[in-house]
């Protein structure tokens, strides 16, 4: 599958400080400095409805650690995947009455698009579930073979794997047992199955039925994979058995991230199997969070249409830290409209300010779990004193455009 173009990051001065990283797991901030490129998978969409605002956070924030490695002399290699065969998108384009793939292709090219207008550094792979099926349905045999995966005798066809497999399950998202009942059913999961082991065992791989699109599956017969074993494929097929960091929204902590990695620690027999499980937080409407599901979606496309600059989409976005949950205004983007004008006409100004002390300040923030608050301080700091005559570096709007377009994407 085809990504979104990308664009030229410019390079700075000198190098920026290791990146450190909250990490769900070990519910801390620790360094996260790869011992050579440093490796990424980041959940993307099911392609049913287009980009909303919590999906361009999310995006937002592993694109700011892609430039922050990238700062610090890292080379990247970053995965992404779509998750384009899966429940809901064959429910959508039933109730509409569409081709479900006529109906993944045209919201994933908008996707595609939105992340353009964004700038988002693309990924190196950008992998869909259904070009991915062969050898996820290899992985699904080999955890029946090894035992940590079962058949149910309904006559499905359906098999699940066993989450004592691992004896660690639940240490990424550490909830407790009765949380995770609570939580799985309203993510997909299905702990009232006939025939489970255990009502937390998740799906590897649904027989097939009829009406639903399938694909020859080898000894494990025709169907389509469950929704956590097509990222653990993905992500060890091109990543290797250990990655730096496994991202995604915080509703994806449990049960998805959760499972992917218990499959691809009983895999490789490796363990954690990511470094940091990085979770960004939700971006709410009044009040509640932004979900196709409540209807109270903002749409990245709607604002591109009604003339909004996706520069002051993208500022709004960070103008709130990454994990936490944070609320979607016209005031946000207002303040964030009314910044981005000011930068640029910081950026024009005919000095300002030491720009060797503003990078410093910037790359400081960012390396700090992502501190886009504080980064965003220090650069209308500096914009503040340009406007106000500083005259101390007049090499320094150049260097402080350049700093916000490297580091926090912001092209002024």
């Amino acid at each position: 599958m085809e990504s979104w173009a990308g664009h030229e990051v410019p390079r700075l001065p000198g190098r920026g400080k290791p990146l450190a990283l909250y990490d769900s797991a070990r519910q801390g901030v620790h360094p996260s400095e790869p011992a050579d490129a440093g490796s990424m998978y980041v959940c993307g969409i099911t392609p049913y409805d287009a980009t909303h605002l919590g999906h361009a956070a999310t995006m937002i924030t592993f694109d700011l650690v892609q430039r922050v490695w990238r700062d610090a002399g890292r080379p990247v290699r970053y995965v992404q995947n779509v998750t384009d065969i899966d429940d809901p998108l064959l429910e959508r384009a039933a109730r509409d009455g569409e081709d479900w793939v006529v109906l993944a292709m045209r919201e994933t090219a908008l996707f595609r698009e939105d992340m353009e207008a964004l700038r988002i550094i693309p990924p190196e792979h950008y992998v869909g579930a259904v070009e991915s099926i062969p050898d996820i349905a290899d992985k699904v045999e080999v955890l029946l073979k090894d035992g940590a995966a079962y058949r149910l005798d309904d006559g499905t066809g359906d098999v699940y794997f066993d989450i004592s497999a691992t004896g660690r399950f639940g240490y990424e998202s550490n909830l407790t047992r009765e949380q995770m009942l609570e939580i799985f059913p309203e993510r997909g999961g299905d702990p009232d199955r006939a025939g489970k082991r255990d009502p937390l065992d998740p799906l590897l791989w649904r027989g097939a039925r009829e009406g639903e699109p399938s694909w020859p599956g080898g000894e494990l017969g025709e169907g389509r994979p469950g929704w956590h074993i097509e990222c653990a494929v993905i992500a060890l097929n091109l990543l290797g058995d250990r990655i730096d960091v496994q991202g995604g929204g915080n509703d994806l902590l449990f049960p998805h991230h959760e499972a992917s990695a218990a499959h691809a620690e009983r895999l490789t027999g490796q363990a954690p199997f990511a470094e940091h499980y990085v979770h960004a937080g939700m971006i709410g409407l009044d009040g509640e969070k932004m979900s196709k599901s409540r209807g109270n979606l903002v749409f990245v496309s709607r604002l591109r249409a009604d003339k909004v600059d996706p520069m002051a989409i993208r500022l709004a976005l960070i103008s709130g830290h990454y994990r936490s949950d944070r609320t979607w205004t016209d005031e946000l983007l207002t303040a964030a409209q009314e910044r981005l004008a000011r930068w640029r006409r910081a950026a024009a100004a005919p000095a300002g300010p030491s720009g060797a002390e503003l990078l410093a300040g910037v790359r400081e923030r960012l390396a700090d779990d992502l501190d886009t608050p504080g980064a965003l301080a220090v650069a209308d700091r500096w914009a503040d004193a340009a406007l106000s005559g500083a005259t101390d570096d007049p090499e320094a709007p150049a260097l402080f455009a350049t700093t916000v377009d490297a580091l926090l994407g912001i092209r002024l």
